[in-house]
């Protein structure tokens, strides 16, 4: 590489090596299973270096949109492979931008004799490959795929310009985190490997991607109490509830793997997800029934909320108390007013500006907890 370096990428090449080796570990633990090559911080700090400086050129007007996998083409399924590898430059990595651009196309990027090169392209990455991936501008995702679970990555870093995020392993370990909120943040960690489809974590990457913004509140299954926190009548209320993406989720996990049970996965993951850009909240079951969208959300008659504690699940993250006013907008604030009155229910609020919370009652604090969890998402 030459240039001028990119300090982000040396600050976290050691984490990033650190991280990937603990999860290497765990997973051998597990298993036979064949893994993806494990970098060291040469090798992402070049990888990271090249794909920063890449992200901030422009090809026929246009910022690259890229995602990095370092690999061998032997482990890529099926690769696109180039006669004569291109060398890993920023140039060269703009100029390729707008044929892989599309989701779920990986340039693969290998070493030999100390020379990082890019020979191709795949769709497909073993588990544990490390991926890096161009965002937008100066904003780059360390990732990798954690097993078969449909459509998601586990996010290791968050890099944009000179922030440096790093997603805490332990971020899930509250007292009395609620076990909805616990599978919707514990993704990353290799115990829960084997874990069945997360619907909630699917529906959060759905409703960041539609781009408009949304509320979905998760109510008890069976209960009707959380209707006293909606405005009468509902103008879109569902009935019968709504029960396909429910009757997916109780069909034998071996039918998850097959490729006509994915596809029907993510056209009603979608479905959910596009009417939270409706006008008001998204009103789902604990177990994946659609019950209302639209619905606007009151003060049960109860107390105000007044206060909040918010945290985000990164590395040298401290909570803070805030009051939602200082937190967001109208759809924050009536989120976690409904929380405060329904302490057995979930709201999740996506905003047009990318930011994703999970609002869930604390009792140990006794008050709503805001988890800001959009560096899991990207």
């Amino acid at each position: 590489m030459t240039g001028p370096a990119y300090p982000a990428a040396r600050a976290v090449a050691g984490a990033v090596q650190g991280h990937f080796a603990r999860q290497h570990a765990a997973a051998r633990q597990h298993g036979p299973e064949k893994l993806a090559p494990q970098p060291d911080a040469q090798i992402i700090e070049a990888i990271i270096d090249a794909a920063f400086w890449a992200s901030l050129r422009r090809e026929e007007g246009d910022s690259p949109k890229i995602s990095l996998a370092f690999l061998p083409p032997e482990q890529a399924g099926q690769p696109l492979r180039f006669e004569r590898p291109l060398p890993l430059t920023p140039a060269a990595l703009s100029r390729l931008a707008p044929a892989v651009e599309r989701p779920g196309i990986h340039l693969g990027v290998w070493t030999s004799a100390d020379q990082f090169s890019v020979w191709g392209t795949t769709r497909t990455v073993p588990r544990l490959c490390f991926v890096l991936e161009v965002v937008e501008p100066g904003l780059l995702v360390v990732k990798y795929r954690r097993g078969q679970e449909t459509g998601k990555y586990v996010n290791v870093v968050v890099l944009k310009g000179d922030q440096i995020k790093e997603v805490d392993e332990k971020g899930t370990s509250l007292p009395d985190c609620p076990a909805l909120l616990t599978s919707l943040l514990s993704f990353g960690s290799p115990a829960h490997v084997n874990d069945p489809v997360n619907v909630l974590l699917q529906l959060a990457v759905s409703m960041r991607a539609h781009g408009r913004g949304g509320s979905l509140l998760v109510v008890p299954q069976g209960s009707d109490g959380w209707r006293e926190s909606i405005v009468r009548p509902v103008e879109y209320s569902v009935a019968p509830s709504y029960s396909e993406l429910a009757d997916l989720m109780r069909q034998a996990p071996e039918e998850r793997n097959q490729r006509l049970w994915q596809e029907s996965f993510i056209d009603a993951v979608e479905a959910v997800a596009g009417l939270t850009a409706v006008d008001g909240a998204t009103v789902i079951s604990d177990r994946y029934e659609l019950l209302a969208f639209g619905a606007k959300i009151r003060r049960r008659g109860g107390a105000q909320v007044e206060q909040m504690v918010v945290t985000e699940p990164v590395v040298g993250g401290a909570a803070s108390v805030v009051h939602p006013v200082e937190f967001g907008g109208t759809r924050h604030l009536s989120a976690a007013q409904f929380v405060r009155d329904q302490q057995d229910s979930m709201a999740l609020v996506a905003s047009q500006d990318g930011r994703y919370t999970v609002f869930a009652w604390s009792p140990c604090e006794a008050m709503v907890h805001a988890h800001r969890v959009e560096t899991l998402l990207l």
